[in-house]
């Protein structure tokens, strides 16, 4: 048990779960309307296999290169906490990037295009000389980059592609897109509140550490907030190939849900924050089953 608690923590779960979401999503939403094959199931189980690959690399390269942050920081990290030893910790991940990098070789060129960007950007943040993650707007700039815009175009093409349907990147899909980025932007400023401590000792300079925590949450507030009247508005104003009332509504809903326990966190307390932080990823998680379900609805419902 300990073992498989311990690759869990490793492989960062809620990173896998907005993985996973993300990728069928775009699966559904690219293959509306057609029938799904077994050709085409099969090309989902491929490309979420080399994707958790390059998840697991690349949160994975993260943990090896800050140990000793992540002993302040987030202790219960397996190698943080010395449950995984390096040599263990370069294994898994090393296995992870030719994994995910051989099934992208054999799936095409979309699904390749978003792997190897994902793990030169992953590597980028991590290693040096370039160590991204040092500076507060290349950190934000490589999650919302492959969170937001890499993967929701490039998968989506891949799953278009290998039905052998008309490329095309429909409004909801635009939609989409913007909507993850700025959320993708947001969970990369929150991500680094409750890191303070740690990234201030060894000179990480987020946007936290430069600001302070009050700042840098109200400005996150304030662009997810954007994000959601945005979406709200290009529903009201009509967005082809989804219902109108689901959009509207459940993005409504979540706004309102976002500042009813954003005014319940406690930004001295580590532990809050951290729930918030996770309480934004389930936003992310909500979106790609909000989007599937508004796109299917039309031609479901009379």
């Amino acid at each position: 048990m300990s073992a498989a608690v311990n690759f869990i923590r490793f492989s960062r779960p809620h990173t896998i779960i907005g993985t996973t979401l993300s990728v069928s999503a775009l699966y559904v939403m690219a293959l509306l309307q057609d029938s799904l094959s077994s050709s085409h199931l099969a090309s989902l189980l491929w490309a979420l296999l080399s994707c958790w690959g390059a998840n697991i690399y690349i949160v994975g390269l993260n943990q090896l290169t800050d140990v000793e942050i992540d002993r302040i920081n987030k202790p219960e990290l397996p190698l943080a906490s010395g449950a995984y030893s390096q040599k263990q910790g370069w294994i898994i991940v090393l296995s992870s990037f030719s994994l995910s990098l051989g099934l992208a070789v054999w799936q095409g060129g979309y699904l390749l295009t978003t792997v190897i960007l994902s793990l030169l950007i992953g590597t980028a943040y991590s290693l040096p000389p370039l160590r991204l993650k040092r500076f507060h707007f290349w950190a934000a700039a490589s999650i919302f980059t492959v969170r937001g815009l890499i993967v929701n175009i490039f998968i989506f093409l891949h799953f278009q592609a290998v039905s052998g349907r008309v490329i095309h990147f429909p409004p909801r899909m635009i939609a989409l897109t913007g909507f993850i980025f700025l959320l993708s932007l947001v969970i990369a400023w929150f991500k680094d509140i409750p890191d303070e401590q740690g990234d201030r000792r060894f000179r990480i300079v987020t946007l936290t550490v430069q600001l302070g925590k009050q700042v840098v949450f109200r400005s996150g507030m304030a662009i997810l907030t954007a994000a959601y009247l945005g979406v709200i508005l290009a529903a009201v104003l009509g967005l082809p190939g989804t219902d109108p009332v689901i959009m509207i509504g459940a993005h409504l809903l979540l706004l309102f849900a976002a500042w009813y326990i954003a005014g319940k966190v406690d930004l001295s307390a580590k532990t809050s924050v951290r729930r918030f932080y996770l309480f934004i990823w389930l936003l992310f998680f909500l979106e790609y089953l909000i989007f599937p379900v508004a796109s299917l609805a039309p031609s479901i419902l009379p």
